[in-house]
């Protein structure tokens, strides 16, 4: 909920305090509730119930969708983030983040110190925080999202703790869930109480991830549940750090850009998006991206690509910080272009690309790329050079002219042929008669892209007299409730 508030405010008002606001994803039998506002939640709306009853009780409710997957997203940039309090964090689920903190409390004055900071910390990103400190990971997990509050629990009162929690919290199917509750074993405490020999007998067939004893056993610390935290995001990132401030960068891009280039080498990796970064001693700061057609870690070539980029770099009175980051990398192999020591042709024009987009602007160099799409005038579009992939030509299975017209023109019937081609038609004031044809070859219109109420097409081969072949369509057919009377069309010339 946070991060939909953020990017809505962004491009449009957002309701008001007193809107129940929840989010959407498609459920089973129609949307389900993903995500609830605070309003939501003091109605009593209850997260996984179905958008329509909630909406017969309060009308007043604000639907919008969701986006799981950018909340996952999210949640692995913050998971990275959160490695300034400890080395071990990792995503837990797709709401939570967990951290290994041993031995780590005493940097920040301890255990309840790093919780207020924490909480202060991601209330300045903007995100809301549930917190929770307990000797187990699943301990440590319940008591952030069914617990009171930020929560220390210490190891002689882990049972005390998490005796009130709901049997949900060990996030067990549903199916377990429901059984346990009608045998009456509502909470964790009234679980502990059961003889293990009989939970051990009842679910035995389950498995550890999702076995209420075993996943009781973890939380109490009876079986090891260690933490496998990922292996942190590589940063390719260089400094320039000077003793004095300074207003032209220009001086310092060339050792910035070297030892960009090294540390891509010992990799074997080329970049494809760049930053630089300068940081004024009033605080702030300015960047400027460039992006490549192609991984490139030749100095030279970056060079002179940040070079064009710090004209209108405003630097204050001075800067004494600079950086260069890789955004993006791809692997790019240590090899010799050609043997006879003559550059790639290849090479050359994708720094060509550039030099012009980092002069000009990303999206004024373009080329030409296959789209996929029935219809002719719509396979060839032009995209930005730089971001995309030249894509291979699709595999016709039937013959297409060499010249296409950009947009078809209409052409003037002068004799049809029941059923086939115009016998004689008028096109561009110029009368052709048809000696022979090939067709019709009939293209539906694209549904998912097209108005209601677009014609099919049936295209023909024709070749008139004086030898010109010319490919017309008849744009709809009699009958079909989508018009009056067809139109036949010119779209392309064969040579």
């Amino acid at each position: 909920m946070d991060r939909w508030r953020r990017i809505t405010a962004q491009q449009r008002s957002l309701p008001g305090d007193e809107v129940p606001v929840v989010l959407a994803i498609q459920g089973r039998h129609g949307p389900v509730i993903h995500a609830l506002s605070a309003c939501a939640v003091q109605r009593g709306i209850a997260w996984g119930a179905r958008v329509v009853d909630v909406q017969a009780i309060h009308p007043d409710l604000h639907v919008e969708q969701a986006d799981p997957q950018g909340d996952v997203a999210l949640l692995d940039r913050v998971a990275q983030w959160a490695r300034r309090w400890c080395p071990w964090t990792v995503r837990d689920g797709t709401s939570g983040i967990v951290m290994d903190v041993t031995g780590a409390a005493h940097l920040f004055g301890g255990e309840r110190a790093m919780l207020r900071d924490m909480a202060v910390r991601f209330r300045m990103q903007g995100l809301s925080a549930r917190l929770a400190l307990a000797p187990t990971r699943g301990a440590a997990r319940m008591l952030a999202r069914h617990g009171a509050g930020q929560v220390i629990c210490g190891p002689q009162d882990l049972e005390v703790a998490l005796a009130p929690l709901p049997v949900a919290a060990l996030r067990l199917e549903e199916d377990t869930v429901r059984l346990l509750t009608r045998l009456g074993l509502k909470t964790l405490g009234a679980l502990m109480q059961v003889p293990r020999v009989a939970l051990m007998r009842r679910f035995d067939r389950l498995a550890g991830d999702i076995n209420p004893l075993v996943l009781l056993d973890r939380a109490l610390g009876r079986q090891s549940d260690p933490l496998n935290a990922p292996a942190e995001v590589p940063r390719w990132l260089v400094r320039a750090r000077l003793a004095e401030p300074v207003i032209d960068p220009v001086p310092h891009l060339d050792a910035l850009a070297s030892d960009l280039c090294a540390q891509l080498a010992r990799a074997e990796r080329g970049a494809r998006r760049l930053r630089l970064t300068i940081y004024r001693v009033d605080g702030e700061w300015r960047s400027r991206d460039v992006a490549l057609a192609q991984a490139s870690r030749d100095p030279a070539h970056l060079l002179r690509l940040l070079s064009g980029k710090t004209e209108g770099i405003d630097p204050g009175f001075g800067f004494d910080l600079l950086t260069l980051e890789a955004l993006a990398v791809e692997p790019l192999a240590l090899h010799q272009d050609r043997l006879d020591g003559q550059r790639d042709a290849g090479r050359d024009v994708a720094a060509l690309l550039d030099r012009l987009a980092a002069r000009l602007g990303p999206g004024k160099v373009t080329w030409s790329n296959w789209v996929e799409s029935h219809l002719p005038e719509r396979v060839e579009a032009q995209v930005p050079a730089l971001g995309s992939i030249m894509r291979e030509a699709p595999v016709l299975m039937r013959e297409r002219p060499l010249r296409l017209l950009v947009q078809p023109e209409e052409i003037a019937v002068l004799y049809a042929v029941p059923e086939g081609p115009p016998a004689r038609f008028r096109w561009r004031r110029v009368a052709y008669l048809t000696a022979r044809h090939e067709g019709p070859e009939r293209i539906a219109p694209e549904w998912w892209r097209d108005r209601p109420g677009t014609r099919l097409r049936d295209y023909y081969k024709v070749e008139v007299t004086d030898g010109r072949r010319f490919w017309l369509f008849r744009e709809g057919i009699l009958g079909d409730g989508r018009g009056g009377d067809p139109h036949w069309f010119l779209h392309g010339i064969f040579p």
